[in-house]
């Protein structure tokens, strides 16, 4: 048997060995949620949150380049009010760029702690450059220097030109909190359909989509799993 034989056959058998939910999972009473999905949401993560799910906020963002080719990365949420779900990235980045030919995207929050899955689609803002900017002012030290080292996406030379830029920008987020970080760019995702997924182990999984109408009230479905 090869080395890559040997790999693959590991690789398979990992896969094919694991198992989801087998704990006890929280019910969900489709029929008793609110008439608007952002209390469900914030209801949701704080219960994510308290069952020992890490990192809560780290969500997928889906976009489409130029060429209608999806897109997709895993970052965090700053926040979700009743302008909708934020977050935040560099407008010279491949999301941003993306966002600004066409933006629209999707959410996807994924707890298997609780065996539930969030998702949401609409329509994209790019917010203020003072808002932004007091985006970037209540997050970390390493938050503001990742900011000013800026290049996102961009084809790096050597992890040694890294290393030297992420330390100079280390530096000057100490000496210089308030340093500009001129293309940070807080989003706003307006949305016009959020599904809320709890997972059952029995396989019938209680799925419930929220549709926004043309007057901008919610219309609540049961989908199939």
């Amino acid at each position: 048997m090869t080395s890559e034989t040997a790999r693959d056959d590991e690789f398979r058998e990992t896969l094919h060995s694991l198992r989801v939910w087998d704990s006890p999972l929280p019910a969900f009473d489709a029929g008793a949620a609110p008439g608007e999905p952002l209390p469900l949401f914030r209801e949701w993560f704080v219960a994510a949150a308290k069952a020992g799910q890490a990192e809560p906020h780290a969500m997928s963002l889906a976009t489409v380049d130029a060429e209608g080719r999806p897109d997709v990365r895993t970052l965090l949420l700053h926040d979700a009010d009743a302008r909708g779900w934020v977050f935040a990235s560099h407008a010279t980045s491949a999301k941003g760029r993306q966002l600004a030919g066409r933006p629209e995207a999707a959410l996807g929050f994924y707890w298997p702690a609780v065996a539930r899955q969030v998702r949401v689609r609409g329509r994209v803002t790019a917010c203020g450059p003072e808002e932004s900017r007091a985006d970037l002012a209540v997050r970390s030290r390493g938050a503001l220097a990742a900011a000013l080292t800026g290049r996102q996406s961009e084809v790096l030379g050597s992890v040694e030109e890294l290393a030297r830029v992420a330390q100079e920008a280390w530096e000057r987020a100490g000496a210089e909190p308030d340093a500009p970080a001129p293309t940070w760019t807080r989003y706003v995702l307006d949305p016009a359909e959020v599904e809320f997924f709890q997972g059952d182990a029995a396989r019938r999984h209680v799925r419930l989509r929220y549709r926004r109408t043309a007057d901008g009230s919610w219309v609540r479905e049961l989908l199939w799993p």
